[in-house]
């Protein structure tokens, strides 16, 4: 007789606010018998305060816990090796309950494969195991409805960048677009909002942090604090305005 092997899901859970969860979401998450999420040590984790009551208690909780976040550490220490090796055995402790029979609902915030964390244990277990992906509310589309800001009219083009880029880039791409979204801001806000307003952009640069969640916070981007910028912080550039 052939075991039967487990499914994984990837499920975005959306952006922060529990009812931004999909029908679909909800429906694998609840009947799963494991459910993994990625954690900062010592913290619950944002994706799992999402999902947290709608879990049954027979369900198997299985954290991924980082080994590091956004902290500098000093030589000789890697990121991206760290990151690697911590994705590698994730993947092979998810591995252990496919291999057992028992489905994995591995969630993400936002979406799965939009910055998503789940898109590197997928790139590991999907040729091994049956594997579906359910899209989530990513975090730049709640941030552009907390706004109230539009962010594409008609044929304009939608750049998404990161805060990481170095400064000549991330001007080079903010001047050849017609609205913009800059992501992974942290220590990199200062940085981007200097771009912004060289490129005398300020009259329709927005920010939002924590966009649907308990903590969410709008502000003037004159107004905004360099140090106190999270990671979950965004600068959106909605396009000029087209009056249909």
């Amino acid at each position: 007789m052939v075991a039967v092997k487990g499914r994984l899901f990837g499920l975005g859970v959306g952006p922060g606010d529990p009812d931004l969860i999909t029908v679909k979401a909800l429906r694998y998450l609840q009947s799963a018998a494991v459910v993994a999420y990625p954690v900062a040590k010592g913290k619950k984790g944002n994706a799992f305060s999402i999902v947290e009551g709608y879990l049954q208690d027979w369900q198997i909780r299985l954290p991924l816990v980082y080994p590091v976040t956004t902290e500098t550490l000093p030589p000789p220490f890697c990121y991206e090796t760290t990151l690697r090796t911590f994705y590698d055995q994730m993947a092979e402790e998810i591995a252990v309950h496919l291999e057992a029979g028992r489905d994995v609902a591995a969630i993400c915030e936002g979406d799965p494969f939009f910055y998503g964390s789940f898109m590197y244990l997928h790139d590991r277990l999907a040729d091994r195991f049956e594997t579906e992906v359910v899209p989530g509310v990513c975090s730049m589309l709640a941030g552009a409805a907390v706004l109230g800001a539009p962010l594409v009219y008609r044929n304009q083009t939608l750049t998404v960048l990161s805060g990481v880029l170095p400064e000549q880039e991330l001007s080079r791409r903010l001047a050849d677009t017609g609205a913009a979204v800059i992501m992974k801001l942290g220590r990199n806000f200062a940085k981007a909002r200097k771009v912004i307003e060289d490129l005398g952009l300020m009259g329709r640069a927005l920010y939002v942090e924590r966009a649907t969640m308990s903590a969410q916070r709008t502000l003037p981007l004159t107004e905004v604090v360099a140090d106190s910028v999270p990671y979950f912080a965004m600068i959106l550039v909605p396009g000029p305005r087209w009056e249909a």
